[in-house]
């Protein structure tokens, strides 16, 4: 059989397959989201959103002493049986500073956060205390333990407070920081080799032809791919041609960790995103049960994912936050789950004509008197209409073969847990 003919029977059992659901595309995708092995170590102040390759573990217990939760006086609770007792004061502790055993009758000024001296069992608060020079009268009652922080309280020593697979955000780094970590193992950044394929595309700051429009989709792309933390190698516009669509994909191929096309994955006689991978190495995914974002073609070449996305810029947008997004975390080493959480609101709007394929609208929420979210979707479904992501604050997510009502309950996924 020849390699047309082939190509053309594979093509027939795609179609006889039909879209995939959303749920088996992404379990393919992540099956095949092997982790970078490489591995390098950053200063604590610029890991943010970078993967911790190994796990970070504390080498002294938090905190490491036992320390005053309040400003007030370090006692002896067996000094002031009841309330009305006055006691000398004999130091003062600062943060920073460290006092001498406690002498019976006596109590030490401290502060929040200083070491409790030897012999004090407990910290009366100062709202409870009245001090005249030298004495303080104690006016509430005083338990053993009030008002101190005992020494590995929060963290022992030798404990893991950070496990490998977390992706830093500014608490990850603040702890690192706090059991003195001054630099974190991470995986190296992934590689992402781009580019979008259009004979019609041309860069913003170049006169139009007519026919042509402005590269949208190559700053949606890099943006989004810099928000998550990946080194983009832009290989600019591709002509459609097949040829120069092989050649990108070769030069991609050897320089990155994950190469993503925009446009040219449809069936048209000027798409060749699928066709030039198939030639090149192997087809391993092709197209989606949803709505915007059925064209999508994912395999290898000589090694390296290729992930082919719509050129409508909704579809690339969507196809990237439930697809692609979690594809590179997953490369980065993230464990756990990588899908964004949705929430349920009430529908402000009617949608009495389901898809056969799941839809996911550009919409936003409103909070109704009753605080409960209400979700308004944009009034175009079209996938070319770049302005309704402006608009928009998140996604409604429509079940396939579904119709709602407003006031139906429907899930909404924010922008924030897709842009971060």
């Amino acid at each position: 059989m020849s390699q047309d003919s082939a190509q053309r029977g594979n093509d027939c059992a795609d179609r006889a397959a039909g879209p995939l659901a959303l749920e088996t595309a992404l379990a393919q995708l992540l099956a095949a989201a092997a982790p970078v092995a490489e591995r390098e170590s950053v200063l604590t102040d610029q890991a943010l959103r970078r993967v911790l390759a190994a796990s970070v573990v504390s080498p002294t217990p938090i905190p490491g002493w036992d320390n005053s939760a309040m400003d007030g006086y370090a006692l002896r609770t067996a000094d002031v049986a009841e309330p009305g007792r006055r006691l000398q004061v004999g130091q003062r502790i600062s943060a920073g500073a460290t006092g001498v055993a406690l002498a019976p009758g006596t109590a030490a000024r401290i502060f929040t956060g200083a070491p409790v001296p030897p012999g004090a069992d407990a910290v009366a608060v100062q709202e409870a205390c009245e001090q005249s020079g030298d004495w303080v009268q104690v006016n509430a009652a005083v338990r053993a333990g009030d008002n101190i922080r005992r020494a590995g309280e929060e963290i022992a020593a030798g404990q893991e407070v950070l496990s490998a697979g977390t992706r830093l955000a500014p608490q990850h780094l603040a702890l690192a920081a706090a059991v003195g970590a001054a630099e974190l193992p991470v995986y190296r950044r992934v590689r992402v080799a781009i580019f979008s394929t259009g004979d019609e595309l041309v860069m913003p700051g170049q006169p139009l032809a007519p026919g042509q429009i402005y590269n949208s989709n190559r700053f949606q792309l890099r943006a989004l791919l810099e928000t998550i933390g990946c080194e983009v190698l832009d290989l600019g516009i591709v002509a459609d041609r097949r040829q120069d669509t092989i050649e990108a994909l070769t030069r991609g191929a050897s320089a990155a960790d994950l190469i993503l096309a925009s446009g040219g994955v449809s069936v048209g006689e000027e798409d060749h995103v699928k066709p030039a991978i198939e030639q090149l190495g192997r087809l391993e995914l092709w197209r989606l049960a949803i709505r915007p974002g059925k064209p999508l073609a994912f395999g290898h070449v000589g090694g390296t994912p290729v992930i082919g996305s719509p050129g409508n810029p909704v579809a690339l947008f969507i196809v990237f936050s439930l697809l692609v997004r979690p594809f590179i975390l997953r490369r980065q080493g993230v464990c756990g789950d990588v899908m964004p959480s949705p929430i349920w609101g009430e529908a402000g709007f009617d949608w009495p004509r389901p898809d056969k394929r799941r839809e996911f609208v550009r919409a936003r929420l409103e909070r109704q008197p009753s605080g409960a979210p209400r979700v308004h979707v944009y009034s175009s479904r079209s996938s070319a209409m770049l302005s309704s992501l402006v608009w928009a604050e998140g996604l409604a997510v429509i079940p396939e073969g579904q119709a709602l009502a407003a006031g139906d309950p429907v899930q909404y996924i924010p922008f924030s847990e897709l842009l971060a």
